[in-house]
């Protein structure tokens, strides 16, 4: 697929959702999602259950290594769900050889953050991973989960907001994110500003990914720098072409299938030190 026919299907179906009530609009956007996901590895199981009042899915490979990975998907914090993330999720539990755990957080507008913060919370509590994994609004509560712990595990970060995300560290609009669309994020919740609590590492052990085309890549960059001059260990590749979303399209856009073949191996070694 080239990255143009991406960007108008995806947009698309972004278009649709528009016109819709909130309960449909969300569940338009599991469907969108999950039409460019790959079909689910050979064996892996998938269980949905509630942990500590929490739902999540539970994605278990045939063959699996001792210990599992928390994955919080994106969606700006108003929309995606486990559903809309099947792919991404059921991928790293092909590249990583490990069950992973995606939650199932409250959104907003019905929550704000720290409650959405809590919830996961309370399923990292209760499965106890050796790694966080967060896509986009995901990213960032791996991040503030990660802060939370006396010793974080390692964490796995794809295009997240990260640092005061105002208008002079945002990058260039961008097909399917615009600066407007974050600084929108941002006066509704507010709490994701993280001025003071990036500019020190949230883990010792960090890889991250971002796309070339993205008002949240800068800022990802600068914090990069920060993390790393603090002593942190950060793994960082950015997808050349890609836009913020293409991660849902991983098996289908080669430029952000190399950079999250990267990714997972170079999370995997981590994992496996």
């Amino acid at each position: 697929m080239h990255i143009d026919a991406f960007i108008q299907r995806f947009s698309a179906g972004l278009t649709v959702m528009e016109e819709l009530p909130l309960p449909q609009s969300r569940r338009a956007y599991d469907k969108l999602c999950r039409t460019f996901a790959p079909p689910d590895p050979d064996g892996m199981r998938v269980e949905n259950s509630v942990l500590d009042g929490v739902g999540v899915r539970r994605l278990i490979p045939q063959q699996r290594t001792p210990g599992c990975v928390l994955f919080i998907h994106g969606g700006g914090f108003t929309i995606g769900s486990v559903e809309s993330h099947h792919g991404p999720a059921a991928s790293l539990v092909q590249r990583l050889e490990r069950e992973v755990v995606s939650v199932s957080y409250r959104l907003a507008p019905e929550v704000d953050y720290p409650a959405m913060l809590a919830d996961c919370q309370a399923v990292l509590e209760a499965i106890q991973p050796i790694a966080l994994v967060g896509d986009s609004a995901g990213g960032r509560l791996a991040i503030d989960l990660a802060h939370s712990l006396n010793t974080a595990p390692p964490l796995g970060l794809i295009y997240p907001p990260v640092g005061e995300l105002s208008p002079a560290c945002l990058g260039e609009d961008a097909a399917l994110l615009s600066r407007n669309d974050v600084l929108g994020i941002c006066q509704q919740l507010p709490a994701i500003i993280a001025t003071q609590r990036d500019h020190s590492p949230p883990s010792t052990s960090i890889e991250v990914l971002t796309v070339e085309h993205d008002p949240l890549t800068r800022p990802i960059e600068a914090a990069v720098a920060h993390w790393q001059e603090a002593g942190a260990s950060v793994g960082y590749r950015c997808a050349l072409q890609m836009v913020h979303g293409t991660l849902h399209a991983h098996a289908l856009l080669p430029s952000m299938q190399n950079a999250w073949q990267d990714f997972c191996q170079a999370l995997r070694k981590r994992l496996a030190d």
